[in-house]
């Protein structure tokens, strides 16, 4: 068997807020098929994901006979005939169940290239690819042999194992595959029905297929629609899955949609705040949905790169979607713009693999990919963040909200630095802080990236907080009513982390959100992101003498929404909700002092 050189970046993973450090390791060659230890078959190898944090960008390719009705995927298809079942949450689209369900007979994507797919991924400077082979709605794009319902099924009107294509394609041009496999299949008689035992049955047979007839795969990406939890892992048998697909492959990295933790988490249209305890991945549509839609807008270059270098700044990866039009081309826009990320990371890609989030940790109060460096007051746009590798410190400057930049100072000496995106910086070093400019005509507008260079590695350094401090961050909360399962607790909307949310109780349509500060503190400024626009009238109110005094009202709130007001001085702040279209839900509200 083939041996697998793999260059391992000493680093020590450490947590958020505050952080503990791990011990460092050593470059070394990692056999990747050594056999593993049924013990171990649950959870991938360190080095398999170190190896893939390392690749820090991907693809995501989203693609199937939807795309003849430029609806989203699995979401656009009605209700089957025999109606929606209990805990199923599709069969809500506009799309006819009968209809969405034949257009696989009538698909004939004769432009289908998966060369040229992979071809673009690697220009894009992307290392590896999630392709999905199927989603929700049951169709597969490769020659199952445990249903009809595939591309190469005797009702397809084109006959073609897109699954071989894709991963011979991936092999020959050295990008790791990853399989986007969904659980949940809508169009299977048999998912969460009677004989849902003989549903598991054809998943596990289907991940068999997949894991034994493609050559090497690199990780499962599975999609569930339920919370890590012991009855999610029992739905699909989890530990008998995992388990096979490591007895098969053993150096797989598993996403955490399964009912298990998996390896690495996966939040969807967002950028998770600074984590460098638990690998993640941001999974990020270059338009606005998942499969193709005519006419759709995409991100700009800038956006594109903003939520790069923020994932890799903050300690995840980037996976970004593309899908393909159904002829199988990927559109001329969406393939520009690939290029456009390649040629930048051609250039500054040092500053992107193979590093590590930090060491500064800079609390933006926004970690939505849509607020990230686009809020609504210029001046309190995240500035930036860091990378670091070995002795190597890149600040990523995204935006210039402020003509110096101060970081918290560091126990190293600074020996050099250089502006890799051209002209010249200012640095210095003193005791308590180091602070960075750069003029104006030296400023790249997408990311103006300074190396700093120490008399030491970076690799052991503990997370050092150099952000806005929240008086509300953190603190002990409650709420009128919160949302039973999973439980979206107060204590959620003050944690710092828009990846998660508090949510009202069932059918309200008002509600109220309360922290304690602990004590009296002064404050003149929130901070609100709120999930999917339902609040149409509000106050914060202040709780004085046991009674609440309104301080200010509001409609809309969103997802980026700032308001100042004359200082207020109080142990106890409340969100209260007057009117919304459905139950309420928020992802954080936080209090300054400016």
């Amino acid at each position: 068997m083939k041996r697998l050189t793999v260059l391992l970046v000493v680093f020590g993973m450490f947590c958020t807020l505050p952080g503990t450090l791990h011990a460092g390791r050593k470059t070394k060659e990692t056999p990747v098929n050594k056999p593993v230890s049924d013990d171990d078959l649950l959870k991938a190898r360190p080095e398999v994901v170190e190896f893939w944090k390392d690749m820090r960008f991907g693809m995501f390719l989203c693609w199937g006979p939807v795309s003849l009705t430029g609806k989203e995927i699995g979401w656009s298809r009605g209700a089957p005939q025999w109606g929606r079942r209990p805990g199923v949450r599709g069969g809500r689209g506009k799309t006819d169940a009968r209809i969405y369900d034949s257009l696989y007979k009538k698909w004939v994507p004769d432009k289908f290239d998966a060369e040229h797919w992979v071809k673009l991924a690697k220009e894009a400077g992307m290392k590896y690819m999630i392709f999905l082979v199927k989603h929700h709605d049951g169709f597969c794009l490769y020659d199952t042999k445990l249903t009809d319902y595939k591309s190469t099924g005797p009702e397809s009107a084109w006959k073609v194992d897109v699954m071989k294509h894709v991963a011979d394609a991936c092999h020959k041009h050295n990008i790791k595959l990853m399989i986007y496999y969904s659980q949940p299949d809508w169009h299977h008689p048999d998912y969460l029905g009677e004989n849902h035992d003989r549903y598991i049955k054809y998943l596990h047979g289907q991940i068999r297929e997949l894991l034994t007839g493609y050559g090497k795969i690199d990780g499962l990406w599975f999609d569930n629609l339920r919370p890590v939890h012991p009855n999610t892992a029992k739905l699909w048998n989890a530990e008998k899955l995992f388990k096979m697909a490591r007895s098969i492959q053993p150096n797989l990295i598993i996403n955490n949609r399964c009912g298990l933790p998996g390896d690495f988490d996966t939040p969807e249209q967002s950028i998770r705040g600074f984590e460098f305890d638990r690998p993640w991945e941001s999974c990020v549509t270059l338009g606005t949905q998942w499969s193709w839609k005519p006419d759709d807008s995409i991100k700009s270059l800038k956006e594109c790169i903003d939520i790069l270098v923020t994932c890799a700044g903050r300690g995840g990866n980037l996976a970004l979607n593309t899908n393909p039009m159904p002829d199988g081309r990927i559109e001329a826009r969406q393939a520009l713009r690939f290029r456009q990320i390649g040629r930048w990371m051609s250039k500054y890609g040092e500053s992107i693999y193979g590093t590590r989030g930090g060491p500064y940790v800079m609390k933006t109060w926004g970690t939505r990919f849509k607020d990230t460096n686009r809020s609504s007051d210029p001046s309190r746009r995240p500035w930036g963040v860091t990378t670091r590798k070995g002795k190597s410190l890149y600040v990523h400057v995204l935006n210039w909200s402020r003509e110096v930049i101060d970081l918290p100072a560091i126990d190293f000496k600074l020996i050099s630095y250089r502006t890799l995106t051209g002209g010249k910086a200012k640095v210095a070093q003193a005791d308590e802080v180091l602070t960075i400019s750069v003029v104006a005509e030296h400023r790249d507008p997408l990311d103006t990236i300074i190396e700093l260079k120490f008399d030491r590695s970076l690799d052991g350094i503990a997370p050092i907080f150099a952000g806005k401090r929240s008086l509300a961050f953190g603190c002990k909360a409650k709420a009128s009513g919160i949302w039973p399962k999973p439980k979206f607790d107060a204590a959620l909307a003050f944690d710092g982390d828009t990846g998660t949310r508090w949510g009202g109780a069932p059918n309200s349509k008002a509600g109220w959100l309360m922290v304690d500060l602990t004590k009296p503190k002064t404050f003149s400024r929130v901070w609100i992101s709120e999930a999917y626009d339902r609040i149409q009238k509000f106050e914060l109110q202040e709780q004085k003498n046991g009674k609440w005094r309104t301080f200010y009202t509001g409609t809309t709130i969103g997802q980026d929404f700032n308001a100042e007001f004359e200082p207020v001085t109080t142990r106890y702040v409340r969100l209260n909700i007057l009117a919304a279209t459905d139950v309420p839900t928020i992802w954080e509200v936080q209090l300054f002092t400016e």
